[in-house]
């Protein structure tokens, strides 16, 4: 039982903008968090770009397929071409080397040392610039210039078969006029025989 001299302490009114403040400064940290992880990620792919820097600098100029660019963002890439890339672990420390296929993205290599990653990165560069040379070679080569005089060849006579067509069309619509045409004129004899032969009859 309280005493009459005895006074109950309130507590302050709660207010919007402490709590507003307390939100704004929870998103701060989750931002920073963010933040510290998307930079963290950025700096591991720059040195993986910077050791792959040399073997960018072989790859043929006049191969455009290539992108070899960084790219920012919530999770940085580094990507290689437009199917591949290099992207970091949820843990920050594990390279991961991603191809996207018909059937799902997979894994080419996946390692937290860089040296592995940037070997499988090499090699696939690699696969892709002798896949080019062999289909260039099997263009200029002596097979080629016999499908090429075989099409040269076959010109005139996939010329002459398209007017065959097109004259067959042209004779078979008007064979399909002229009988219209004939059942037509017969169809009218039919109908009008009665007066025809009274005309007959008058002259």
């Amino acid at each position: 039982m309280k005493n009459a001299g005895e006074t109950t302490s309130i507590a302050p009114p709660r207010k919007l903008s402490d709590a507003v403040r307390e939100v704004k400064n929870a998103l701060a940290d989750r931002d920073d968090v963010v933040v510290e992880m998307r930079d963290a990620h950025r700096m591991r792919l720059e040195l993986l770009a910077a050791e792959l820097a040399p073997v960018f600098a072989d790859v043929p100029t006049d191969m455009d397929n290539f992108d070899f660019a960084l790219s920012s963002g919530l999770q940085p890439r580094l990507w290689i071409d437009a199917v591949s890339h290099v992207a970091m672990g949820r843990d920050r420390r594990t390279y991961r080397f991603l191809k996207d296929t018909r059937i799902g993205r997979v894994i080419l290599a996946e390692s937290t040392e860089m040296k592995p990653v940037a070997d499988q990165v090499t090699r696939y560069i690699a696969e892709r610039v002798v896949e080019r040379q062999r289909m260039l070679d099997d263009g200029a080569g002596p097979d080629a210039d016999v499908k090429r005089s075989l099409v040269i060849e076959a010109g005139p006579s996939l010329r002459e078969s398209k007017q065959a067509r097109l004259w067959r069309a042209v004779l078979s619509g008007l064979a399909v006029l002229a009988a219209g045409a004939l059942v037509g004129l017969i169809f009218a004899i039919v109908l009008f025989w009665d007066r025809l032969m009274a005309m007959k009859v008058s002259f």
